[in-house]
C-alpha cells in the first residue's frame, strides 16, 4: 500500500512539474473563455476590463437587453456606445474576439430602432437573389466592422425540417430545408464577414433543426428526429476551407453518443467533427448557462467534460445565470491539477485560439 502512495505521488509530482506555473496556466484558461457583462460604458475599474487583463481572457459577447428584463439596457444601445465600448475593449487587448448573435430577422443585438442596419432573416433572405443577398450581407459585415465586431455567431445552418420547432424553424432562422440552398446562403453570408475580416461562426452542430425543443430552457432529445442529412451543410461548408469556428449544439442524440449532449461529447466534437469532417478550426460551445446543460450538470463537470470532448473555447453569456471569471478559471484549473482535465487539450485549443485571434 506504502509502494503504491510513493508511485502515486512521484506520478503526480511528474504531471505538475511539466506543467507551466499557475500565472501561465490561467491564463492559458482564460483565453478559451469568452464571457458576457453587464455594462454599456466600461473603464479601466470595470470588472471585465480586470478580467482581460487578469486572465487574458479570449473574447466578450455583448447582448442589448437583459434575458430578464427587456426594457434595460446591456451592452448595446446605438452605434456611438457601441462603437466606445468595443474601441476601449481594444485598447485593453487588441486580439479580443468581441462577438455578438447577429443573424438577422428575429436574432438581432444591433437593432434598427437603436440606430443600425436592419438585415433580413435566414428564411427571407434565401427568398432573394444571390445579388440581393450579397449585397445586404456586405452591407452588414460593414456595419460589424464599422461597430467593432469581429466574430459573429451566424450563419445558422440547420435545416428547417420541423415547422413546430420554436428556436429555429418559427423564429425564421433557418434558410430552409434543402441542403444546397443552405449551404449557398450561409457561404454568402461567410464570404461577406470574412472580407471585413469578421469571424463566421456556423451553428448549430450536428443540427437543430429537427428538434422539438429550446435547449435554453431545458433538455432536447433528437434521437428519432434527427437524420445524417443535418450534417451535411457543415460537411460542405467544411470542404470550401472557409469555416473558422463553429458552435456546438445543446442537444442529445443516442444515435451519435448514448450518454452525453453534444457540447460535452467525445464522440460528436472529436471522433465525427474534427476526425471524420475533418475539421480543424476552433469549436465553441452554445451557451453554457442554458438549462439543457445548467439543469444536469455542475459547472465542474460541465467544463471538463466539455474541454475533454474537444470545444475549445467556452462560452458563458451570463444572461442565464451568473459566473464571474476567477470562478471559472479557478474551477478548470483544479480539474486540470487534478488530471481530469489533460492538459495536450488546453495546448491544443489555445494554438487554435491564437490562430484565429491573429487573422
Amino acid at each position: 500500500m506504502i509502494k503504491i502512495l510513493i508511485a502515486m505521488l512521484i506520478a503526480f509530482e511528474l504531471f505538475c512539474a511539466e506543467l507551466p506555473s499557475k500565472e501561465v496556466l490561467e491564463k492559458q484558461i482564460g483565453q478559451m473563455i469568452v464571457l458576457g457583462f453587464d455594462e454599456a460604458k466600461i473603464d479601466s475599474n470595470s470588472a471585465i476590463v480586470q478580467a482581460i487583463q487578469r486572465y487574458d481572457l479570449g473574447g466578450v459577447i455583448l447582448f442589448d437587453r437583459f434575458y430578464d428584463d427587456k426594457a434595460k439596457v446591456k451592452n448595446i444601445e446605438s452605434p456611438q456606445q457601441l462603437q466606445a465600448l468595443t474601441s476601449f475593449l481594444k485598447t485593453i487587448s487588441p486580439h479580443l474576439i468581441i462577438s455578438v448573435d447577429q443573424e438577422g430577422g428575429n436574432v438581432q443585438r444591433l437593432k434598427p430602432s437603436y440606430g443600425f442596419l436592419n438585415t433580413s432573416s435566414a428564411s427571407a433572405m434565401a427568398l432573394k437573389s444571390i445579388e440581393e443577398a450579397k449585397t445586404e450581407y456586405t452591407k452588414q459585415a460593414s456595419m460589424l466592422k464599422d461597430n467593432g465586431i469581429n466574430t459573429n455567431f451566424a450563419p445558422v445552418v440547420d435545416l428547417a425540417l420541423n415547422k413546430n420547432n420554436t428556436v429555429i424553424y418559427q423564429l425564421n432562422r433557418s434558410y430552409g430545408s434543402e441542403v444546397s440552398k443552405v449551404v449557398l446562403y450561409a457561404s454568402l453570408f461567410l464570404e461577406a464577414l470574412e472580407e471585413k475580416g469578421i469571424v463566421g461562426v456556423l451553428k448549430h452542430f450536428p443540427g437543430h433543426g429537427s428538434s422539438f425543443n429550446d435547449s435554453h430552457k431545458g433538455f432536447v432529445d433528437v434521437t428519432h428526429t434527427w437524420s445524417k442529412k443535418e450534417l451535411e451543410p457543415f460537411i460542405e461548408l467544411i470542404k470550401q476551407q472557409r469555416v473558422q469556428m463553429i458552435m456546438t449544439a445543446h442537444i442529445f442524440n443516442a444515435t451519435l453518443d448514448e450518454q452525453y449532449p453534444a457540447t460535452l461529447s467525445q464522440a460528436i466534437n472529436t471522433e465525427l467533427l474534427r476526425k471524420t469532417l475533418g475539421y480543424k478550426g476552433v469549436i465553441i460551445s452554445d451557451d453554457l448557462q442554458m438549462k439543457a446543460i445548467s439543469e444536469h450538470y455542475s459547472l465542474k463537470q460541465t467544463v471538463t467534460l466539455a474541454i475533454n470532448s474537444g470545444v475549445d473555447m467556452l462560452l458563458f453569456g451570463n444572461q442565464l445565470g451568473k459566473h464571474d471569471i476567477k470562478e471559472l478559471v479557478d474551477t478548470i484549473y483544479e480539474e486540470l491539477i487534478k488530471g481530469n482535465i489533460a492538459y495536450e487539450r488546453i495546448v491544443q485549443s489555445n494554438q487554435r485560439i491564437k490562430a484565429l485571434r491573429k487573422n
